[in-house]
């Protein structure tokens, strides 16, 4: 009886101490947070303060350093600046395009216009042509193939500024649906009827061109040949004239005689007898 009386007295002791324990480790935590939010507070306030203050001393600096620049600048001679002159406006559009005589030599009509008004993607697309081999080694000049004739190439070109249903359909189909050389080749079988006569023309006039440039060169060595030739007689007839003078000059000697010589001789005799026959 006496141990269960201790037993139960240690376990109340045991109870009381443990919330004393537990009412000193609350007290001592409250203090302790306690005094870590106030160190906290204190660091932030010192932190702000210490922040003002390199801000202010920033500040500082920064307005000095303006200071000094400004009072640099004001030493240092402003050159004068010449006046720009008036930069011309770029052309516009209408007038980087093809003037009204070209469009007509190559063909580029209001009736060719009409007829590729009436042209679809279809047009090219369902085309019966088949693919040919592409030359690789063929050039590509202002976005048109090369394997084209001269008059081709150029219609071909002002065409795709000229006409948009042309430009429009190049795009959509080459080269995800044809290759390029297989829609030239389409479109110019297409427009056959419209541009024949001006690509005929064309290579006329080139070949009339041609001839009369040909012309004009056998003339100039014609020209050529027969002022060389007037050259090389001017250079004989002195020599002919020379020559007789020679021959003159030699008789003369021969019949008169030498004037300045001493003796008697067939000069000195023929005088002789032309003064006797005349008295």
């Amino acid at each position: 009886m006496d141990l269960w009386e201790r037993a139960r007295s240690f376990a109340g002791e045991a109870a009381k101490r443990s919330q004393e324990l537990s009412l000193e480790a609350a007290k001592r935590s409250s203090v302790l947070v306690s005094e870590t939010a106030k160190k906290s507070k204190e660091i932030f306030s010192e932190t702000a303060i210490k922040s003002r203050e390199m801000a202010a001393e920033a500040t500082k600096q920064a307005d000095l350093l303006a200071g000094q620049i400004m009072h640099l600048a004001s030493d240092i001679p402003v050159p004068s600046i010449p006046p720009i002159p008036a930069i011309s406006p770029l052309p516009s559009a209408a007038e980087s395009e093809p003037d009204a005589a070209e469009l007509e030599r190559y063909g580029i009509t209001d009736d060719l216009r009409e007829f590729v008004n009436g042209m679809t993607i279809s047009t090219f697309r369902d085309f019966p042509l088949q693919d040919e081999p592409e030359m690789s080694d063929v050039p590509t000049v202002s976005n048109v193939r090369q394997d084209l004739n001269e008059w081709q190439a150029r219609h071909a070109t002002l065409v795709l500024s000229a006409v948009k249903e042309i430009s429009k359909f190049r795009y959509e189909l080459c080269p995800r649906y044809m290759k390029e050389r297989k829609f030239w080749r389409v479109y110019f079988l297409l427009v056959n009827n419209y541009v024949t006569p001006y690509e005929t023309k064309y290579f006329e006039e080139l070949k009339v061109k041609a001839e009369e440039e040909k012309m004009v060169a056998q003339k100039e060595i014609s020209q050529t040949s027969q002022t060389t030739t007037s050259e090389q007689k001017d250079m004989k007839v002195p020599s002919k004239t020379s020559t007789s003078s020679n021959r003159e000059q030699d008789l003369d000697v021969f019949l008169l005689g030498d004037l300045g010589s001493d003796d008697e001789g067939p000069g000195t005799l023929f005088i002789y007898l032309h003064l006797t026959l005349s008295n």
